[in-house]
């Protein structure tokens, strides 16, 4: 992947925003190899993504985000400026089911997904052989029934110790605490087992079956203290039908989950979502 800066930022639309930040990057010599655009219409909202040749360019991200001062100011944005060199530091979190974290960890070993895992945190045992396989440190964190707080304090001061751009739920089968969700704002993705907003909570397969639906699917969203009602990043189904069991929808729906948090994640790690109230942007 080509070193790039990314420029990443909304703010209410208008005439002229493409334009005006286009040029200042271009007068310094800067090389665009990627602008993607968004204008919401029903917030009057403006939504871009733009990526720059760091060779183009005779200064780096700090100074670029110092020439992008006055008009981000000026246009009231929520402004990015990110270093695609600079990899993120993710924490991944899980339980039992091992087929999401392993996706994860074998799509980073070959360099498929770019960040620094710093840990895997979970409520069991069973994860530690995977993790160790990758050389990635593994901390076992119980959550007992009768004083859960306990365990996610220590789960807390884990994260913070690791210091990550995001943590990946990647079947962690715990409700995340307020607190985490507040500290931790669009920066906990999580993959739910059902195509919401459909089936929330628990056991959404058997949900579904009982429901006699025709398809399941997955979706990655960032955690909020509203459980599964967070921004939604990603989402796919699979067809099912009359003849198939719950354990069948369970195992067809392993792999449209694996491939909806990697899609997620993927987008997190590249800075192509942007988050507005409850909705997100994701430019591919």
């Amino acid at each position: 992947m080509p070193h790039t800066y990314r420029l990443v930022f909304d703010c209410p639309d208008q005439v002229g925003i493409i334009t005006r930040v286009g040029k200042i990057i271009t007068k310094n010599g800067g090389w665009i190899s990627q602008a993607t655009h968004h204008s919401d219409e029903e917030s009057n909202r403006f939504f871009s993504r733009f990526e720059i040749k760091a060779d183009s360019l005779p200064f780096g991200v700090k100074e670029l985000e110092s020439k992008l001062e006055a008009i981000s100011e000026e246009l009231n944005m929520n402004l990015r400026v990110v270093d695609s060199e600079i990899p993120k530091r993710v924490v991944m979190m899980a339980s039992k089911g091992s087929h999401c974290l392993t996706d994860l960890l074998d799509r980073w070993n070959s360099g498929d997904l770019k960040c620094d895992i710093a840990c895997v945190i979970s409520n069991h045992e069973d994860m530690r052989g995977l993790s160790e396989h990758y050389g990635i440190p593994y901390h076992y964190v119980p959550i007992e029934k009768d004083n859960k707080q306990k365990g996610f304090d220590e789960v807390e001061r884990l994260v913070g110790e690791a210091n990550p751009d995001c943590v990946v739920l990647a079947r962690y089968m715990q409700i995340i605490p307020q607190a985490l969700c507040e500290q931790y704002v669009n920066r906990l993705i999580n993959i739910h087992h059902s195509f919401l907003p459909s089936f929330i909570g628990g056991k959404p397969y058997h949900q579904a079956s009982r429901r006699g639906v025709k398809l399941i699917g997955a979706t990655s969203h960032y955690v909020t203290e509203q459980l599964d009602e967070g921004p939604i990043i990603e989402q796919d189904v699979v067809r099912v039908n009359h003849s198939d069991s719950t354990e069948d929808l369970v195992r067809l729906g392993k792999d449209v989950e694996k491939t909806v948090l990697a899609r997620g994640v993927r987008a997190h790690l590249e800075d192509r979502i942007l988050v507005y109230g409850n909705k997100t942007v994701v430019f591919k």
